[in-house]
């Protein structure tokens, strides 16, 4: 009699298979996105985003004893400014929102990991992520800004800054500027992999970034391509990334599993603004259930070779790691 191989065996109770699976999650690996605006008394949803909002540094204590609250430990920080102009001088000035919200955290939450982004679309008067010259981002000039900004997070107290403007050569002019401001231990998460994507237009509208002309194709990639994206990892670990990013996370598996098995880097992904959304528009008209869609998704990233999950669902999927419904 010929052998009939039985997979199903190792699924016939919940017990045998929550043992025998290959994807683990952590809520230890998981980062919340922070919007932190300049003014007082702000807890403000973003329209776009359901259950999400932008919050003054003095209320940012709102979202923190939550996050901490649900085990979450780890946020990147965004900073939207009360004023902008064609350099973003907000962005590295020593009492700019990201600046202030990052002494507001060290100070009263001290357990909490900050990871502050480095860019400048939320400070420029025109939305793009550097210098201009005229209509086109200058590359070299703006790498010196971005290097302002990212010595004034770390000395505010960023434990973690994260380029995500996607200018040739940030990373190694970045971290040399760490190094040379005495920050030698400060590690740097590349956003490697940042694909100009319409699935960021939530988010555009939470940090007030949208671009006044144009868009971003000239810097940001084409999602079109997936050997581009290994390059630009490649470029980046040897330029000093301690960790690489991909961006967005969901169309994008198949880049954060290529990543993953080129790499010898940790893996972050961010599932970013519009995957949020989508589940969230879905769910409230019927069409799907959240918290299974939000478990499966997180799961696939995971399972695709990340790491690191950055999402605006980290408190939701800390209780559902805790309720046993993934992990």
């Amino acid at each position: 009699m010929d052998l009939l191989y039985r997979p199903r065996r190792l699924r016939t109770s919940e017990t045998l298979r929550t043992m025998v699976r290959e994807t683990r999650v952590s809520r230890q690996a998981l980062v919340y996105p922070l919007f932190a605006v300049d003014g007082e008394g702000i807890v403000e949803e973003i329209p776009s985003m359901e259950g999400q909002y932008r919050y003054s540094v003095d209320r940012l204590c709102v979202i923190l004893d939550k996050l901490t609250a649900a085990g979450i430990n780890k946020v990147i920080l965004f900073g939207i400014p009360a004023q902008k102009d064609s350099c973003g001088s907000q962005a590295y000035d020593e009492n700019g929102i990201v600046q202030r919200a990052v002494r507001y955290i060290r100070e009263f939450y001290p357990a909490v990991y900050i990871i502050t982004d480095v860019c400048m679309c939320e400070y420029t008067s025109h939305g793009h992520c550097g210098i201009l010259e005229g209509e086109y981002v200058d590359n070299d000039q703006t790498l010196e800004y971005l290097n302002r900004i990212a010595v004034s997070h770390v000395k505010a107290g960023a434990h973690m800054v994260a380029p995500s403007d996607m200018m040739d050569g940030r990373i190694h002019t970045m971290r040399r500027a760490l190094d040379e401001a005495g920050f030698v231990n400060v590690p740097i998460m590349a956003y490697s992999a940042k694909y100009a994507s319409a699935f960021y237009g939530p988010f555009r509208e939470a940090a007030g970034s949208a671009p006044a002309f144009g868009d971003r194709k000239s810097y940001q990639m084409d999602y079109h391509n997936r050997k581009e994206a290994l390059k630009e990892v490649e470029l980046d670990v040897a330029e000093g990334a301690d960790i690489v990013m991909v961006k967005p996370a969901l169309s994008y598996l198949d880049i954060i599993r290529e990543v993953s098995d080129s790499t010898k880097v940790p893996v972050a992904a961010y599932s970013v603004s519009g995957e949020y959304s989508m589940i969230k528009a879905a769910a409230k008209a019927g069409f799907m259930d959240e918290e299974k869609t939000v478990c499966e998704s997180a799961v696939s990233i995971f399972r695709a070779g990340a790491d690191i999950l950055i999402t605006y669902f980290a408190i939701d999927l800390a209780r559902y790691m805790d309720e046993g419904k993934i992990g």
